[in-house]
């Protein structure tokens, strides 16, 4: 199942992506999204959807 990934040079903070998930997979620690809770990720696509900065990928995991 696919899981996100945030590339911390894109990140800004701003949280959208933590709001957008409907699963508390994301959170913002220090100065960026970070995933907390992937075991919970749906692979729905929300967070890299609503992103404004085009920071948040899907890695396949098995």
């Amino acid at each position: 199942m696919p899981r996100p990934i945030i590339n911390n040079d894109d990140c800004t903070g701003c949280g959208i992506c933590v709001d957008t998930c409907q699963h508390g997979v994301l959170d913002i620690v220090g100065d960026y999204a970070t995933v907390i809770n992937d075991e919970d990720c749906t692979a729905c696509g929300d967070c890299m959807e609503d992103c404004p900065m085009g920071a948040i990928t899907e890695i396949e995991e098995d």
